[in-house]
């Protein structure tokens, strides 16, 4: 239960195949592919339901609102379309399966189907949660009023209430979410793994000068806090604006009003969307990766995905943002650290990066290889998962 999956780029893709080679029969129940422009990919049609097939696995969609990127309205009945069209087909499918496994990447809405055949058909549920409601629904607008926190309260319990087991993509989600599970619920904490890099891939040519490069990859939307990390690298002297380049990979709802405030900064550069078979290409050509979110209580909690893949590619890692993320980049000794608020701060840590020598960068790398054999690595945190919806169910 998922609601992106292929041709979406996703972590659940990679589960799933992992799963159906190990003989598994495994179907998906997602949404038609608009992710992250907000519009349905090529190829497919917008319709209530269909099913197609993604290398063996049966995937079944429900329609998918559009236009979410430029209005809240939209993005609000993306949600809740999933939740009500997902469990109408849920309830048609469900009973013919072993084992439910939720991808709970972002709204928990998009998990009622699941919840609903675990309810209807008694099927094991399983949980890999990647976002923690309530608390992200406060930090993305919403206000905090009694009634919204009433009713989101019995929700998420409810929800919580309904699974089987879980796992944990942040050690902080923990603390978090045990109001709303029950007392004998054990946590599982495993994280997000890096994505497969080709290495051998030449690197990526970002201009013509010999320039120290900063690049950000990935979703460019208001809590990646971009706003303030394009203002401190604004702030550098002019002898470092020579210098260096700030590089932004990716696509999202924040990505027009960025370039207008970037305009008249020609050392900061928007590449668009890559696929990500090529992003190792980009990583090589960088010398600092950049990690931000806004400063928000639940994003002291959540690592964000990149950071496994930033980890991977060996490079220094900027990390703008507070709680369990610094705290991976500081024990490892995997690069810098600012206050998310901090523009000053920010601007210091730049200026620290470009005066930075070879020998220096590489101490930020030497724990790298280890992280991302022993602690982010991708075949066991799958096997993981698979051992826990299966076997501890």
């Amino acid at each position: 239960m998922t609601e992106c999956f292929y041709p979406e780029e996703f972590k659940i893709n990679d589960i799933a195949l992992a799963w159906k080679n190990k003989g598994y029969e495994v179907d998906v129940l997602t949404l038609v592919p608009t992710y992250p422009l907000g519009v349905v990919f090529e190829g497919y049609e917008n319709k209530f339901y269909q099913k197609d097939e993604y290398q063996d696995i049966n995937i079944y969609r429900v329609k998918s609102v559009t236009g979410y990127r430029e209005s809240l309205i939209k993005k609000l009945l993306k949600y809740f379309s999933f939740m009500f069209f997902g469990t109408i087909v849920a309830i048609f499918i469900g009973r013919k399966y072993d084992y439910i496994f939720g991808f709970n990447m972002s709204t928990l809405t998009g998990m009622v189907p699941a919840v609903t055949i675990k309810k209807l058909y008694g099927k094991p549920l399983t949980f890999w949660a990647q976002d923690i409601w309530p608390d992200s629904v406060y930090a993305y607008g919403f206000k905090k009023t009694k009634l919204l926190s009433f009713f989101l309260d019995k929700f998420v319990k409810f929800m919580y209430h309904n699974i089987t087991s879980i796992a944990i993509s942040g050690k902080g989600f923990e603390f978090k979410l045990k109001p709303y599970v029950k007392d004998d619920l054990e946590f599982h904490y495993l994280p997000n793994w890096a994505d497969d890099l080709d290495m051998s891939l030449e690197s990526f040519e970002f201009c013509k000068d010999n320039k120290v490069h900063f690049t950000f990859a990935g979703n460019i939307g208001k809590v990646q806090n971009l706003e303030n990390i394009i203002k401190a690298f604004s702030l550098l002297p002019i002898e470092y604006q020579e210098r260096t380049q700030l590089n932004i990979i990716g696509d999202g709802s924040n990505l027009e009003e960025l370039k207008q405030i970037s305009s008249s900064k020609h050392n900061i550069v928007f590449h668009g969307k890559k696929p990500r078979e090529e992003m190792a290409m980009y990583y090589k050509a960088s010398d600092f990766l950049i990690v931000s979110l806004v400063d928000k209580p639940i994003f002291s909690v959540t690592v964000p995905a990149k950071t496994q893949t930033y980890i991977s590619a060996k490079k220094p890692i900027l990390a703008i943002i507070n709680g369990e993320t610094a705290d991976i980049i500081k024990e490892n000794n995997l690069g810098y650290c600012a206050h998310p608020n901090d523009v000053n701060e920010i601007k210091n840590i730049f200026i620290k990066s470009i005066n930075l020598g070879e020998e220096e960068k590489l101490a930020f790398t030497k724990n790298c290889e280890y992280l991302t054999e022993n602690i982010f690595n991708k075949t066991k945190i799958i096997d993981s998962l698979e051992e826990l919806l299966v076997k501890e169910s």
